[in-house]
């Protein structure tokens, strides 16, 4: 009994213990199976649960069917060990253990692959880590290659330095040797020619420079002080600076100095004063080239920056592009913009540096759709994005970044992408601080760390490096074209001179210019060579038609009416005496000048019949000559000294011998003969206004004006035949009266009537005027032939017959003042003012020699035009020439 209890109680344990073996087998091969949740969706509501299979073949089959694509699509080929006999055609029954291994093989195949999962990940961020890690090496050893190269720089800099100062020692007291030009320096000078040239005639200019585009306030002239080390353009708080290009030749040197290309003056760009001098010479260069009305300038201003360490290159700064026009600024300021951009970024040669702010939205760029529509390609375009510290911290989406910089983002191409820091936020920082901050940045930068930022694409000097190389390469590629080019066109323009101008030589403007200068010179000590006499005479004439009217209307005529002698005496005294301490000294003066400057314009009137004469100077002479008029002041010393001198020249009386009464009467007779012709022409000309040979022919008839003018004059001679009559009967001299009174008046206006002709009394007065002067000067001819042969009577002091030539004397103290003034003018002349008027002339042509558009205007034509092209190929051929010669040799 107590046997079967044991054996029921073992066979009880066994049971159990089979049991709980099986269940944790089973729980075992179940969970080696995958999910098969996901298979409910292929399932119907209805047939949402699995059959029960009637036995284990059934089952395994069911299982099969249901297992087979996914075993065959996620499970790694190599786990479909049981090869061709696990197809459902060919599934034989299998035994427990046949099970078991499959359930065990499918086990270790899923573990496997989560291990491969596993390691994959673990690989990635090992490379990751590794490529970070590697990034940040390649950062720092360029950090480090940077420091080593400014620490080198800085030796030789020094080293140049104490060589030049040795150099300096050993060649004083010696011939100074001419340094060599550098290569960046002999390119500069032939864009400086080709920018002339350009601007004038039809050989587009089309060698490389980098030119610099980008919106206004983009850090654009940031970009370019960081490449020249130095802080050297204006700037300003959102207002536009830059308003011409400026042209920035960059080469390497021991000094980092600055210098115009019109000027001497070197700035040192290591001492402050010096770039505040500078930027402030900038910006009165710009605002002086804009021409009122304007905001911005076409005229370029250029410049060249020379430093340790500077990259070799043309920068050519442009305004910067706007898209609205504010107050103050011209109405067409956005267009003016777009067409200069235009201008430069047209030349197929042209590096276009495209400047992009990466603190702004992207779709505020004007820039780019310039840019892509001048280089659609991207061939010659680097692409620049600026303050990407600002766009670090401000930006959420890194991915935009990346897009830019892998030009996916706006509609342009380029040959490369840079992403630069040029500020730390204050325009007073320096470059080196800014330098120092910008790899900083770079190195710490969490977009540097996640590979958005590659190490070849930041900070300003691996720009700089690129740029230059870039333009070094189109430099090379495009410097012999441009210089065939300008050899075809020499060639054709010496066939067109030689069949234009066979047997005339070449003078361009410049030339010919020079060439009438040293004539124009010549004339003027040509003036020192007049004689005297041709001075005094040509002086004399010009004195006396300048007083002849005063002389007779106010003082001869006045005196005479006095009638008596000591009357006319008194009143041609005092008349003379106002007149010369006023009015002649300054007239004199004035005279004196318009007979200096006729001789001088009749001497290169003169030097025209000759057969050697150059027509084409003309116009450049007389103005010359015209300028001196206006410019030439005479003397201020002279007006006292003439004051003088007039006088005591008019108070002297006293004829001193006959030959001198003699010529004073030749003297009056031609001056009252001429001025009797005068008022006789006159006279005619009133009363005969049309041509006698129409008259004669019957073309013309007399006017009404003309008929009633001669029967006046006819009228007033009767009057003074009348008054003569009375003169003789009465012993009076009513016949110098040169007034008519009432009762004269009222007979002439009464005779007229009764002739129908009806005058007004102011009519036959103004005709009285002409008719009583020339009676006058007629009387006054009779009594030059009476007087002739008078000195003996004035030497001895009493008349003869009523007769006392006073009017002789009058007309001698005239002359004699004439001669006495004009012999001081010509001495002035000579002493003087010949000098004074060559060093005028000297100032005028100086001035007109930098005048480029008046020597344009004075000195043209087709001879003038050809030889001034042919001079500027010529000039930019023989540089082009040079360079590629040197260029060459640097190979």
């Amino acid at each position: 009994m107590s046997s079967l209890l044991r054996l029921r109680y073992l066979i009880l344990s066994t049971t159990v213990g089979g049991s709980y073996a099986i269940n944790r087998k089973y729980h075992e091969i179940q969970e080696t199976f995958p999910d098969l949740t996901w298979m409910k969706i292929y399932k119907s509501e209805q047939n949402n649960k699995f059959p029960i299979p009637t036995n284990l073949r059934n089952h395994l089959r069911y299982l099969h069917e249901t297992f087979t694509a996914y075993l065959f699509t996620a499970i790694h080929p190599r786990l479909l060990i049981a090869g061709p006999s696990f197809f459902v055609d060919d599934f034989k029954p299998r035994s427990s253990i046949d099970l078991f291994n499959l359930a065990k093989t499918y086990e270790n195949a899923q573990t496997t692959n989560e291990e491969r999962e596993r390691s994959n990940k673990a690989a990635h961020y090992q490379n990751h880590e590794r490529q970070d890690k590697v990034q940040q090496e390649m950062m720092t050893i360029q950090i480090k290659y940077q420091r080593e190269i400014d620490r080198l720089e800085k030796e030789l800099q020094s080293l140049k330095k104490q060589l030049l100062l040795k150099q300096d020692r050993h060649a004083s007291g010696k011939k100074q040797r001419k340094i060599k030009r550098s290569l960046i320096d002999m390119y500069s000078e032939v864009l400086d020619e080709l920018n002339e040239y350009d601007a004038n005639y039809d050989i587009q200019d089309q060698l490389p420079r980098v030119v610099v585009i980008g919106d206004q306030s983009s850090g654009k002239t940031s970009v370019l002080e960081m490449i020249t080390q130095a802080r050297i353009f204006p700037r300003g708080a959102g207002e536009m600076m830059t308003r011409s290009p400026v042209k920035v030749t960059l080469s390497e040197g021991p000094y980092h100095v600055a210098i115009f290309k019109d000027s001497p003056k070197e700035y040192d760009l290591t001492k402050e004063t010096d770039l505040a001098a500078l930027r402030r010479e900038i910006e009165l260069r710009m605002r002086a080239s804009v021409k009122e009305g304007q905001t911005i300038s076409n005229e370029v201003i250029s410049l060249s920056v020379k430093g340790p360490g500077l990259q070799r290159m043309v920068l050519v700064d442009l305004p910067g592009v706007i898209s609205t026009e504010t107050i103050g600024m011209a109405s067409d300021t956005k267009n003016s913009i777009t067409r200069l951009a235009n201008s430069y970024m047209s030349n197929p040669n042209a590096i276009i540096l495209c400047i992009q702010d990466g603190s702004v939205d992207a779709e505020r760029s004007n820039v780019t759709e310039l840019v892509s529509k001048m280089d659609p390609h991207g061939k010659r375009t680097i692409f620049v994005l600026t303050k990407v510290d600002l766009a670090e911290a401000n930006l959420h989406d890194t991915d935009r970044i990346q897009k830019i910089l892998d030009g996916k983002l706006f509609p342009m191409k380029a040959l490369g992408y840079f992403a630069v820091v040029t500020g730390k936020g204050s325009a007073d920082d320096p470059i080196e601080s800014i330098q120092k901050y910008e790899e900083e940045f770079f190195r710490k930068s969490k977009l540097f760390r996640d590979g958005v930022f590659k190490a070849t694409q930041t900070t300003t000097r691996n720009l700089s490096f690129a740029v230059s190389d870039c333009f070094w390469k189109m430099v090379k590629d495009s410097v012999e074209q441009q210089s065939d080019t300008f050899k075809a066109k020499r060639f054709n323009l010496e066939t067109e001179w030689k069949n234009s101008f066979p047997k005339v030589r070449e003078q361009d403007r410049d030339e010919l210019f020079e060439k009438a200068r040293g004539e124009i010179l010549d004339e003027v000590i040509n003036l020192s060579q007049i004689p005297s006499r041709q001075w005094e005479e040509n002086l004399s004439k010009h004195l006396w038609s300048t007083m002849s009217q005063y002389i007779f209307d106010d003082v001869f005529s006045s005196a005479a009416q006095t009638g008596s002698v000591g009357a006319f005496k008194t009143t041609v005294d005092v008349k003379l005496q106002q007149w010369a301490a006023k009015e002649l000294p300054r007239q004199c003066i004035q005279i004196s000048h318009l007979v200096l400057l006729e001789e001088f314009q009749s001497l290169i009137e003169r030097d025209q019949k000759s057969r050697s004469y150059d027509p084409i100077t003309n116009d450049l002479k007389m103005h010359v000559v015209q300028a001196c008029r206006s410019r030439h002041q005479w003397d201020a010393k002279a007006l006292d000294s003439l004051r003088v001198i007039q006088t005591q020249a008019l108070q002297d009386q006293n004829v001193p011998d006959k030959q001198q009464w003699e010529s004073a009467v030749k003297f009056m007779e031609n001056c009252v003969r001429k001025e009797l012709e005068r008022e006789e022409s006159e006279l005619i000309a009133t009363t005969s206004q049309q041509s006698s040979w129409k008259k004669y022919v019957g073309l013309q008839r007399s006017t009404i004006e003309e008929r009633n003018r001669q029967q006046c004059v006819k009228e007033l001679d009767r009057v003074l035949v009348g008054r003569k009559e009375l003169d003789q009967s009465t012993k009076h001299n009513q016949t110098l009266r040169s007034t008519l009174d009432q009762d004269e008046l009222t007979t002439v206006k009464k005779n007229l009537q009764t002739q129908k002709i009806d005058v007004s009394n102011e009519f036959i007065t103004e005709t009285w005027q002409r008719v009583y002067k020339i009676y006058f000067l007629k009387q006054n001819l009779n009594t030059c032939v009476d007087c002739r042969r008078f000195f003996y009577y004035y030497q001895k002091g009493f008349s003869d017959q009523g007769l006392d030539c006073h009017e002789v004397v009058f007309f001698w103290r005239l002359k004699r003042m004439i001669e006495i003034t004009s012999n001081a003018i010509r001495q002035q002349i000579s002493n003087i003012e010949t000098r004074r008027l060559e060093r005028e002339v000297k100032e005028i042509l100086d001035d007109f020699s930098g005048d480029e558009a008046l020597k344009a205007n004075l000195l043209k034509g087709k001879r003038v035009d050809l030889a001034e092209e042919l001079k500027r190929v010529r000039q930019v051929q023989e540089k082009l020439e040079e360079f590629i010669t040197a260029l060459n040799t640097e190979k």
